[in-house]
């Protein structure tokens, strides 16, 4: 039997969720003064993937007061390198080409270390933590529209039920409000799953390419490759609901290895390493919800979307929409007659970079677009403006836009020119994406 707490618990902001959304959405709404309780079900440090940062992280870690702490646990990261079956050479793109140069690296981080830091910083800056404690019940105003509270549960199994004024879900792929709402829809354009793990001994580059992360393209899907600053190397495939059908009976770690003997630049950088973690799987990769927001609530970071991490986007995807769901609570909260405009603004957010990373992803087996990436040329500044996408400069003033629309505007010609080539890429995707009966199981297992 559950110990319930006997009188419900008031706070300003409830924030469900202790990840990079959670912990920024936090710390900056208790730097406004307002009272916020955030609750996690893990206690930290614990194990999570999306270990690769991008440059446009950088300025906000350093507003959040944990940039220099940041570059302390982390791996240099200059650049990204793509590596293709179809071509005899790799192309690696450096930040520092991007349209605006003052963003030139990014970070290798162990997620443990880095989520740790942030949930740290935002107790230290006075939010309420409370690790080991899951939100298990939502409760809704008589009118059925606001939030009226959300009891939690415990590790010791005492039951708190917490009155918000306002609510942000920062749950990552639990969705916890999306899930009750029955809002949240599998992508239609892409639809993977991943495995992976850690390894010891991996081959890195020499020098100032050491840090850069490495994907590279195999028959099935893709693959990551992520040094890491303790020696620790995060390999991890990314691949289509019918080749995961094939894993059968086979371990986990077994079926990973055997991708990676089947990807020869990749085997050759794990000759002779071995795993440091068990291998780990997660299905249905691409989500999103069909709203952002509500009376009183909001949805961030991957509790709101998630799509393939080709680009590494999530970590910056999520702080970014924290950073503006700050800005949009603390509005609701203090200018009420403001807060429709203000969640419209975060809406427009929440859609915008998704959106803008994911034209690229549903392209990236398309042989127009690996081509694009393999041979890169910069008319109309074009290759600066992939660059920026690449960095995350997605949300600024960075005039990339004209660049971009050419840009895309060259593909759609080059596969019009194409046609037999560009029908038969299509088909293939179609094929890739379509669910099968025991793919999900075995990507859970």
């Amino acid at each position: 039997m559950q110990e319930t707490d006997t009188a419900p618990r008031d706070c300003d902001v409830l924030v469900i969720g202790g990840g990079p959304a959670g912990s920024t959405v936090s710390t900056l709404l208790a730097r406004q003064g307002h009272r916020v309780v955030l609750l996690d079900k893990d206690h930290h440090p614990r194990f999570h993937i999306g270990e690769s940062l991008l440059p446009a992280n950088m300025p906000l870690l350093d507003r959040l007061g944990v940039g220099d702490a940041v570059r302390a646990i982390g791996m240099l990261k200059p650049g990204a390198e793509f590596v293709s079956p179809q071509h005899s050479h790799t192309q690696t793109y450096y930040f520092a080409d991007a349209w605006d140069k003052s963003m030139p690296t990014a970070y290798q981080v162990k997620r443990a270390d880095f989520d740790h830091l942030l949930l740290r910083n935002a107790a230290e800056q006075g939010v309420e933590v409370h690790e080991g404690t899951l939100a298990r019940e939502l409760r809704w105003a008589a009118d059925g529209q606001r939030v009226a509270s959300v009891v939690s549960s415990d590790a010791q199994g005492r039951s708190t039920e917490w009155r918000p004024r306002f609510l942000v879900d920062a749950s990552g792929r639990d969705t916890f409000l999306a899930g009750r709402l029955k809002t949240k829809e599998k992508n239609p354009d892409h639809n993977s799953a991943a495995v992976y793990a850690h390894f010891r001994g991996a081959r890195r580059h020499e020098g100032q390419d050491a840090g850069n992360i490495t994907i590279f393209w195999f028959e099935h899907g893709w693959f990551w490759f992520i040094p890491l600053s303790d020696g620790a190397t995060s390999v991890g495939m990314v691949t289509w609901p019918y080749h995961m059908k094939t894993r059968g009976g086979r371990e986990l770690m077994d079926f990973l290895l055997d991708n990676i003997r089947h990807c020869p630049p990749l085997a050759e950088r794990l000759a002779g390493a071995q795993p440091a973690t068990p291998a780990e799987a997660t299905g249905n990769y691409s989500y999103r919800s069909t709203l952002s927001h509500g009376a009183g609530f909001l949805l961030l970071g991957d509790a709101y979307a998630f799509i393939d991490p080709v680009f590494s986007s999530g970590v910056w995807l999520a702080m970014s929409s924290a950073e503006i769901g700050a800005r949009t609570v603390d509005t609701c909260l203090r200018e009420p007659a403001r807060a429709a405009q203000a969640q419209r603004r975060i809406d427009r957010h929440m859609r915008h970079g998704p959106r803008e990373f994911s034209w690229f992803i549903y392209r990236m087996t398309n042989p127009t677009m690996r081509g694009f990436f393999m041979d890169p040329h910069n008319p109309l500044r074009m290759k600066e403006a992939l660059l920026s996408v690449l960095a995350g400069d997605l949300f600024g003033r960075t005039p990339i836009w004209p660049s971009l629309w050419a840009f895309k505007g060259l593909y759609l010609a080059v596969n019009l020119g194409n046609p037999l080539r560009s029908w038969r890429a299509w088909r293939q995707r179609r094929r890739n994406i379509r669910p099968t009966a025991s793919a999900s199981a075995s990507s859970s297992a």
